[in-house]
């Protein structure tokens, strides 16, 4: 039976992927309004983004699982996931006339809810949240207890 990450760790590894996840949506878009000459560079995001975003600590059993296929590999798996979770959270919010995001004027899109030209964007992403909740877990179950490769 796997235990389930302690409390404290899961907020905080919550916390940690909601912060940067807002802070690549709002240098995303700042570089969205640089390719539109909009010299401000202003970024933005929404509230409903950041519990978006703390949900990729739920990644965090995987990237362990994972962790010695190649980065191409865990990236393409990442950005798929992160597909699903858009979609799904899109969806919900888009239910309630709520989502912050609609991409129904792109060529790429799925329902206005994904867009499939941002592969590239989310396989980045999912390696960079890997590292961000790895790194202070190096040598680490993601349960806390210490990783030793003699099994």
């Amino acid at each position: 039976m796997i235990n389930p990450l302690p409390f404290k760790f899961i907020i905080k590894d919550f916390l940690k992927c909601g912060v940067a996840g807002w802070c690549l949506e709002i240098i995303f878009t700042a570089i969205g309004a640089l390719r539109r000459r909009e010299m401000q560079l202003m970024g933005q995001t929404s509230l409903y983004m950041f519990p978006i975003y703390g949900c990729a600590a739920l990644f965090k059993p995987l990237f362990f699982a994972i962790r010695k296929f190649s980065p191409i590999v865990r990236g393409s798996i990442y950005a798929l996931l992160i597909f699903c979770g858009e979609y799904a959270s899109g969806s919900l919010l888009e239910n309630h006339s709520l989502c912050p995001w609609n991409y129904s004027r792109n060529r790429w899109h799925i329902k206005g809810l994904i867009r499939l030209d941002f592969l590239p964007f989310w396989f980045v992403a999912g390696l960079l949240f890997e590292r961000i909740l790895v790194r202070d877990s190096a040598h680490r179950e993601p349960h806390g207890r210490k990783y030793s490769a003699s099994c």
